[in-house]
């Protein structure tokens, strides 16, 4: 069973049928007739349209499953994918959880847990603070000792929620009280704890993806610095700045993390670089992220089948020196937002949807031309990613690929991508998580479409004149 929808569902089911295993399909009453309900062997309705009514019935998808005899599930990304709870009661349903244990879910949900965990395997880390606190007056103190601007988070954060970053110390009352009352209703927790903000930082991340039988490998590293409100939105494997030396201190640091709380599958580890291309642990993901595609695409590795075969109680089928980095894959997520209107979800109806196709070119996607966009999920209709032999060429395919995929009925990231892979500083590589906020406005996209609708209106006007003499030359 996958216990999802949208793009990630259908992705996790092409490889389950692959694997010639049966799939189950759950759906809300808003996504009868989504790809993912169609693709499935079975699919059962599991509740509402809104996600607390259905993909978030833990109790209802577990009942469904039992009914089906279903063996294993997986939960995607989202969701319940991280939830300890979850993860908990299907092991004790006995059905296999295609995940980590809910132990490791619970230490790497708390960033504070995660901080104490690694502590010991002697891995960098932002200073800071590593316990909870609502005191104002500790958090000066902290502030003092580390050096302003600081980072105040959440510890049970993410996504950006509860996270204030303070220049100075007359900001700094505001600035907790504010994180504190978003992370408490946000998370229901309020606790934050405080660190040095990173300044120009890059965020690079370590797939790694852990056995029963003790191994742990890592799958190389993926650039995500590109983000809007601290979401990622444009994704790269490899990082054009790691160096092979780092690249290896990087991948065993987050194999460390992983064994620090006896992980079991595919996982993120998450890492700062500051300018001077020190890193320090962020976090870890429990989960399949969303952009495992691009690493999928330079190793040549299918991370859900490696998933699966690792809750079967399988052995990972390779060794750290059998992987290597070929090639060069970037990604952009299609979300069904209003780039000129600060990223506002746009809902609507897809009259016009077709993917682009081609060599190096693929589309995880979760829609079809005519379906409406609900109102309840995460805007996101697709991934869009391309692959080449060099970092150019996997941008070049890119910017075409965005050419060619149709959308008409909502806005959508797609301009926001041209701008992105066209962008010097990108393409250069130099370029940190304030991208968006040092390069970007919705007037640079106005201009940019309307250069590109110029030349394509010159490349008409061309052809047709060529057209012309073609006519007008005589028949022999």
């Amino acid at each position: 069973m996958i216990a999802n929808r949208g793009e990630i569902a259908v992705r996790v089911m092409k490889t389950v049928k692959k694997m010639g295993i049966q799939t189950v399909a759950v759906f809300s009453e808003a996504d009868r007739n989504a790809p993912h309900v169609l693709l499935a062997d079975e699919a059962v309705c599991i509740g509402e349209a809104p996600s607390n009514k259905s993909y978030l019935r833990g109790d209802k998808i577990i009942e469904v499953a039992k009914e089906l005899n279903v063996d294993g599930i997986h939960p995607g990304y989202g969701f319940l994918s991280e939830n300890a709870e979850f993860a908990e009661a299907v092991e004790n349903s006995g059905i296999t959880f295609i995940g980590p244990k809910s132990k490791a879910i619970k230490i790497m949900g708390s960033k504070l847990a995660a901080k104490e965990t690694v502590k010991e395997y002697d891995i960098p880390m932002v200073p800071g603070i590593d316990e909870a606190i609502t005191d104002v007056d500790k958090a000066k103190e902290i502030a003092s000792e580390v050096g302003y601007p600081i980072l105040i988070k959440a510890s049970a954060g993410g996504g950006g929620k509860g996270m204030r970053i303070v220049e100075k110390e007359e900001d700094l009352e505001s600035g907790m009280k504010r994180a504190i009352s978003e992370a408490t209703s946000a998370f229901g927790d309020g606790s934050v704890f405080v660190e040095k903000y990173v300044k120009s930082p890059r965020h690079i991340e370590v797939q790694v993806m852990a056995d029963t039988h003790g191994n742990v490998l890592h799958f190389f590293e993926r650039e995500c610095s590109v983000q809007r409100r601290h979401q990622k939105v444009v994704e790269e494997a490899p990082s054009s700045i790691l160096t092979p030396e780092l690249r290896k201190k990087m991948g065993e640091a987050a194999c460390k993390v992983a064994k620090s709380c006896d992980y079991v599958g595919a996982g993120t580890v998450e890492f700062l670089m500051d300018a001077d291309h020190n890193f320090y642990f962020l976090e870890m993901n429990t989960r399949l992220q969303v952009e495992h595609p691009v690493t999928e695409l330079i190793t040549g590795v299918d991370l859900v089948e490696l998933q699966i075969k690792v809750a079967r109680g399988e052995a990972l089928p390779m060794k750290q020196e059998d992987l290597a980095i070929n090639g060069h894959a970037v990604e952009l997520r299609v979300y069904a937002e209003d780039p000129l209107n600060d990223f506002l979800p746009s809902v609507g109806n897809l009259e016009t949807y077709q993917l682009p196709m081609g060599e190096g070119v693929r589309v995880d996607n979760g829609f079809r031309e005519g379906m409406d966009i609900p109102i309840y999920y995460d805007p996101m209709l697709s991934k869009l990613i391309t692959y080449g032999k060099t970092r150019e060429e996997a941008i070049e395919l890119m910017l075409e690929a965005i050419q060619n995929y149709k959308i008409k009925g909502v806005q959508t990231t797609l301009p926001f991508g041209s701008f992105v892979f066209a962008h010097e500083a990108f393409r250069s590589g130099n370029f940190d998580t304030h991208f968006v906020k040092t390069y970007y406005s919705p007037e640079k996209i106005k201009e940019q479409t309307a250069a590109e609708a110029e030349v394509a209106a010159m490349i008409a006007l061309y052809q047709y004149l060529e057209d012309k003499k073609l006519v007008r030359l005589p028949s022999n």
